[in-house]
């Protein structure tokens, strides 16, 4: 189902590839600094008008975009635009082979992870307004589309291959009134993490790829494509990659391009003249309680076993990844659970919160944004309660880490282990953003 609009649109991309060799930010315990690009990271930049109200998109090739760098840019660009701030929305596609953008608390404990380079940070603000303000003026009447890809194929729940998922791919088509691409935007639920620790080039991973075949085969132009990271916090490309390479990342691209173009041409039903909307609230999360040092110490010799003995006795690479990706969090557990135990967690509380809610209406469509990397449990039951809600995470800043759920807890899970937040912020939230819906 889709819509016409008949207002402004316009669109930019920029360049923020680090200029210099930076630490690439994703994987922890591994000592992985850039050797040169595979392909540039880009900030995607997407404006919308209705005659009174406008909002701006803005998604950008890094694992996060923090609260700091989400304030700047929306003054800068409020000033120069006029769009409220409130209506700018910024989010992070969540390639692992970027910088470090973000200083976590959970990597204070690697000696690996180096913190934020103050000059990139300053070069990536100065390219996201650049975009920004790009968009805006480049705006033109404008007609806009909405469908529905299915991306199946590009991964699954990374617990169960059979578990929840959503591979659904809304996608938002801007074109002006000439029938001349000015932009495309969507949001996947899936880590892009094809590319593992033995890459050293910069890279958007798949979503880079997704865009640059979406260019060359669909669109048939080099306007922007906008990637946003949907409830991917436990969907993964684990279960169906066949290697991790670059040429596997193209093919998980690939899809996502097929998929696209399979649901244009399936045809577009039109409503006219959609009303854009926006909402924002700011809410304080329930706080974890962290296990005592000593259990955490226990449960992190535990997790290394673990690990080291199926790197001996097990062929299945999944498995492996999974143990090894499990000690990680156990070791992070430790570590935090030491800096609770002494008052050291503050800094990071004070960063993350207030958490957002912004609500993005479009028509009868709401593109809902959340901070945090969201299980998909989350997702689905959104779309349960308000199916014409589709939820956008790591946006408009970050919550350190995930918002789980209780059976991931239960289970010990990696992405538990990482977080900062009680399992029930992801009920917070929902109830929350339900609530501003109806």
């Amino acid at each position: 189902m889709s819509y016409l609009y008949r207002g402004r649109g316009g669109a930019a991309s920029a360049d923020i590839t680090p200029q210099k060799a930076l630490f690439l930010h994703g994987y922890p315990f591994v000592e992985r600094v850039s050797t040169g690009v595979n392909d540039p990271l880009l900030c995607s930049a997407l404006y919308l008008s209705d005659g009174s109200n406008s909002v701006i998109f803005i998604t950008n090739d890094v694992l996060f975009v923090g609260k700091t760098i989400v304030s700047n840019v929306r003054k800068a660009v409020a000033e120069t635009t006029g769009v409220p701030e409130g209506h700018i929305m910024i989010g992070a596609t969540h390639t692992h082979s970027g910088p470090v953008t973000v200083d976590c608390a959970s990597n204070a404990n690697d000696p690996i992870v180096p913190i934020a380079d103050a000059e990139y940070i300053s070069y990536l603000e100065h390219q996201i307004i650049h975009s920004a303000c790009e968009a805006f003026r480049n705006a033109v009447p404008a007609r806009i589309g909405l469908v529905v890809a299915d991306g199946t194929g590009i991964g699954t729940n990374r617990h169960d291959p059979d578990g929840p998922a959503d591979l659904r791919i809304p996608t938002l088509v801007v074109k002006d009134m000439e029938d001349n691409w000015i932009a495309c935007m969507m949001i996947c639920n899936m880590h892009p993490t094809v590319m593992h620790e033995d890459s050293t080039l910069y890279s958007g991973d798949f979503p880079a790829f997704a865009r640059e075949i979406l260019q060359k085969q669909v669109l048939r132009c080099a306007c922007p494509v906008l990637h946003f990271t949907g409830a991917a916090g436990n969907q993964s490309p684990r279960h169906v990659t066949r290697s991790n390479t670059f040429d596997e990342a193209a093919r998980i691209g690939g899809i996502i391009a097929e998929a696209v173009k399979k649901a244009l041409q399936a045809g577009i039903v039109y409503q006219t003249s959609p009303v854009i909307t926006c909402r924002q609230a700011l809410i304080d999360l329930p706080r974890r309680v962290f296990p005592s040092v000593e259990w955490a110490a226990s449960n992190r010799d535990r997790a290394f076993e673990k690990f080291q003995s199926l790197k001996k006795t097990s062929a299945d690479a999944r498995e492996i990844r999974t143990a090894e990706v499990d000690w990680f969090g156990a070791e992070e557990l430790f570590f935090l659970s030491k800096q609770a135990a002494k008052g050291a967690l503050d800094e990071a509380y004070r960063s993350s919160l207030p958490a957002e809610i912004q609500i993005i209406g479009i028509g009868d469509w709401h593109f809902v944004a959340w901070s945090g990397e969201v299980f998909i449990e989350y997702a689905i039951e959104l779309k349960n309660r308000c199916p014409d809600a589709w939820l956008m995470t790591l946006t408009n800043g970050e919550l350190q880490g995930y918002i789980a759920t209780e059976e991931a807890e239960l289970n010990n899970y990696y992405e538990a282990s990482n977080s900062l937040f009680h399992y029930s912020s992801g009920k917070v939230l929902l109830d929350k953003t339900v609530e501003m819906l109806k």
